[in-house]
């Protein structure tokens, strides 16, 4: 292991934005495994993930994630509707927001980078591969990588 993984870091909130219940279980499973006490929230559309950043309604109490993972096939609102709205937002825009999907399409990719997405990334079919996908996200995202801390100056 590098010094990189074996760094402690601050706990956070990373918004998952994921309407597949097997992903959502893949995912937590993956962040459980280092047993950090990072916070993972969910909400299953565009419209909850929108309510969940703007904390309006049942999220009003919801904390700012630090980071954001984000389906692009989404009901409600899909994927491009809540980056863009968050991208242009002044007071949202510094959240780091990661593509997390199965789209291979080159067309998704590039729409992605252009409304400002910070990274892209395929979902594998298979759960060993997505879990270590996950684990390398982690790793770079939450030991490397100096966040903002939520609170919006």
């Amino acid at each position: 292991m590098s010094d990189a993984e074996d760094a402690p870091y601050e706990p956070v909130d990373i918004l998952l934005v994921e309407d597949n219940p097997g992903d959502v279980r893949l995912t937590k499973e993956a962040f459980e495994e280092k047993r950090i006490n990072n916070t993972v929230h969910v909400v299953n559309d565009g419209t909850e993930a929108l309510d969940f950043v703007y904390q309006r309604g049942e999220y009003e109490d919801a904390p700012r994630p630090n980071i954001v993972l984000l389906d692009l096939n989404l009901p409600r609102k899909n994927g491009d509707e809540v980056l863009e709205t968050v991208k242009t937002d002044p007071d949202l825009r510094d959240i780091p927001v990661i593509i997390l999907t199965s789209s291979k399409a080159e067309e998704d990719i590039v729409r992605s980078y252009r409304l400002h997405a910070n990274a892209y990334l395929r979902k594998p079919i298979d759960p060993e591969e997505f879990i270590e996908k996950i684990r390398s996200f982690e790793r770079f995202w939450l030991s490397v990588v100096h966040l903002p801390d939520g609170e919006n100056e």
